[in-house]
């Protein structure tokens, strides 16, 4: 069972989160409670919340978790859950030094949810409301049996991915022009011809109006698509449209408002880690640190931002981004001047004392994601700095190697890695494909290729909640394919796009 802080703790939480406030972070109330290693995993495979709706996902992670600490290859040293209050966990076994640290990382995070543009459509009673959704599954296992809802489960999650990641920030209403132009069209049905004014009553009466009005709305209709214009919302639509029965509604409605309040966290990785991993680094060598702790905190902080090889550390990029835009803000390295001078010697020695980087790690902090941060902010200078290039698989050679470290491309491929979490856009075309009531579904290609086997399966999950065939236009090794499942056979014939 979780623990409260002991004296000792407290008194440190109460140290940290000073620190915190007088440098200007504004965060939630945060409540920490203190884990065994064992509890830690199974709060971290429940995605950090104490109780989820029954699934054999949650042992799966927490067998991957357990196993990781018990061979040294991992170690959760901080969890917290976007909430008001937040809630984050310490290890009981960790030292004093570092539970310092996980507050003081904890409470860049709590700014950051609170703060972050992205994180105010977000439930902050989502505590209460996972073990509402706990308790609503439940209830659909006694009536329904656990087999029939697990398995619909499996096929709800295999989707939570085919949402629309902007539908809380944005409305994507019709096109105002066409809406416009349809209103006069509806205004154009006069009825007969009548020469003489007050005869207009007789002859086109309201009713016949009225009528002559719905007619020509109807025909439109009936040469509308449906829906009208592409829905990224996948899972949207098939709530509202598909046959679904109570029980399957209700469960699907789960993991779509789920997938919502996980997606601003997949949206902002680099900036929330950037953004703890700096204040913690800030509080702790400024404030926290005493001289004995100095040696063990510089030894776990480099094992945080160490990055291996291939791989990109949220951590490190995001920290080493928000340090460099402090440094220019405080130089004053930005704007047309900045941006025009070519003299290399000039822009080395560029120094014009703004101090106005701290100002700008709070406004950035506020209105930015992660594409828009690394889009605006990720410079020549600072790909160069950090080593940053392109890999990729060399055919010839049978190995992996360094492609390219021209900055244009290494910007472009984390840009489209964060875009759209780096996974494929679906949107739904047609509900009445051929006029047979078919799903008709059409992959964005936007450069991010289909998995065949993952594609294939994953139209499958739609058609069992469909219930008619459903198809889905593609590209497999850069030819448009259209790719279909009738609800027992697969099949796929070439087109062009």
């Amino acid at each position: 069972m979780p623990k409260s802080l002991t004296p000792r703790l407290e008194d440190l939480r109460s140290e940290i989160e000073g620190y915190a406030r007088e440098l200007g972070l504004d965060f939630f109330e945060t409540v920490f409670e203190i884990l065994s290693y064992d509890e830690l995993n199974m709060v971290a495979a429940y995605g950090g919340f104490p109780n989820r709706y029954p699934h054999w996902r949650w042992g799966m992670e927490y067998e991957q978790l357990s196993k990781g600490y018990e061979y040294g290859l991992s170690k959760i040293y901080e969890l917290v859950i976007n909430n008001d209050p937040c809630y984050a966990y310490l290890l009981e076994s960790n030292a004093e030094v570092d539970q310092k640290l996980v507050m003081a990382h904890v409470c860049g995070h709590c700014d950051f949810f609170k703060n972050n543009f992205c994180f105010q459509h977000t439930n902050r009673r989502m505590i209460d409301e996972m073990a509402n959704h706990a308790t609503r599954v439940r209830r659909w296992i006694d009536k329904i049996g656990v087999e029939k809802v697990e398995d619909f489960i499996d096929r709800a999650l295999s989707l939570e991915n085919l949402i629309d990641q902007h539908a809380p920030y944005i409305k994507r209403n019709p096109d105002p022009k066409r809406a416009e132009e349809e209103a006069k069209a509806n205004e154009k049905v006069e009825g007969f011809r009548v020469d003489r004014e007050y005869m207009r009553g007789y002859v086109n009466p309201a009713e016949f109006l009225q009528a002559q009005r719905k007619k020509v709305e109807d025909e439109k209709q009936k040469a509308k698509n449906f829906p009208e214009r592409p829905q990224r919302d996948v899972v949207l639509f098939l709530l509202e449209h598909a046959p679904l029965e109570p029980w399957e509604f209700d469960i699907l409605s789960i993991v779509r408002e789920e997938a919502y309040y996980f997606a601003p966290q997949g949206q902002t990785k680099i900036m929330n880690e950037g953004w703890a991993s700096y204040w913690h680094s800030t509080i702790m060598t400024q404030r926290a640190l005493k001289d004995h702790e100095v040696i063990d905190y510089a030894d776990h902080h480099s094992g945080t931002m160490g990055t291996r090889p291939g791989a990109l550390n949220p951590y490190k990029l995001g920290i080493e981004l928000f340090r460099d835009i402090e440094d220019r803000w405080n130089k004053g390295r930005f704007g047309k001047e900045w941006d025009e001078c070519d003299d290399l010697r000039a822009r080395r020695t560029w120094d014009k004392k703004l101090l106005a980087g701290r100002e700008k790690l709070f406004e950035v902090r506020k209105h930015y994601n992660d594409v828009t941060f690394i889009d605006t902010f990720l410079s020549a200078e600072f790909c160069l700095e950090q080593k940053l290039f392109v890999y990729g698989f060399n055919e010839k050679r049978n190995a992996w190697e360094i492609m390219d470290r021209e900055f244009r491309k290494v910007k472009n491929k984390l840009l489209h890695q964060l875009t759209n979490f780096g996974q494929p856009i679906i949107e739904v075309a047609d509900a009445n494909f051929e006029n047979k009531s078919e799903l008709f579904l059409t992959h964005r290609h936007d450069g991010t290729d289909l998995k065949a086997d993952y594609a294939r399966e994953t139209l499958k999950n739609v058609q069992t909640l469909w219930r008619r065939p459903v198809n889905l236009l593609t590209k497999f090794e850069g030819k448009g394919t259209m790719v279909r499942y009738d609800g027992q056979n697969h099949s796929e014939k070439k087109v062009e796009l």
